[in-house]
């Protein structure tokens, strides 16, 4: 269910997952009138979604959201919204309609019954689902020791999303369970970087998934994981 393509430059990579996803969205479209995409945060992404944010699509029909996000206002430094609105949301791009995750509430405990209610108008199987990983083996907000992982990689989890505090890395998260995120038709597991390649070896290799929560995406069965990694 695992398969790796590395790419010379990041601007390959970006250019060819670019393509894929705009395959799976307008057949999503196609399929069931609308077209889902989560998406994640960081600095990786960036030129990504600018190559997307520029393909002939019908983004009115599109809905994205985020796999994880750290409960701080959109306009922070910090905030993957932020960086979804800066690069994501533009050019053609900017038709898609966007559920970010962090509302009103002043925690994302506190928000979390209100985000479950906005992420049921995303279709019960998203088209494409991009998710980093760091260099702790985290993917999304899947946190090695964080006291919410086991409930968050839970495999029969009946929640979208949940509430998660990380034991080293700044900011309470919200992030989308396991099974919300393998709710999908292909995960795309995005990585630049040479540091990356030790860690990917590393999650590949046998441990516990709690070590490195990446591996509940990586090991299991049901959804189909492309990594795309380049220097």
């Amino acid at each position: 269910m695992v398969k790796q393509q590395n790419f010379e430059s990041r601007e390959a990579l970006e250019t060819a997952l670019a393509e894929r996803i705009i395959e799976l969205l307008r057949s999503g479209i196609a399929a069931r009138g609308k077209g889902a995409l989560v998406v994640s945060g960081g600095r990786t992404p960036a030129g990504l979604f600018q190559q997307l944010s520029q393909q002939e699509l019908d983004w009115s029909k599109v809905v994205i959201t985020l796999a994880d996000e750290r409960w701080v206002p959109r306009d922070h430094a910090d905030s993957n919204a932020r960086s979804v609105d800066t690069h994501l949301l533009q050019n053609k791009a900017s038709a898609a309609t966007f559920i970010p995750h962090v509302t009103a509430a002043a925690t994302p405990h506190q928000g979390q019954p209100e985000l479950e209610q906005n992420l049921a108008s995303l279709p019960d199987e998203i088209d494409a689902v991009i998710l980093g990983m760091g260099e702790d083996g985290h993917t999304a907000s899947f946190f090695p020791n964080a006291p919410e992982l086991a409930s968050a990689i839970d495999p029969h989890a009946d929640q979208a999303c949940l509430a998660v505090t990380p034991p080293v890395a700044p900011h309470l998260r919200m992030t989308l369970t396991l099974p919300r995120l393998l709710a999908s038709r292909q995960i795309f597991l995005h990585l630049c970087g040479e540091g990356k390649r030790p860690v990917l070896k590393e999650a590949q290799s046998e441990g516990a998934t709690e070590d490195m929560p990446v591996r509940a995406v990586l090991r299991q069965e049901s959804t189909p994981v492309d990594i795309y990694w380049a220097p």
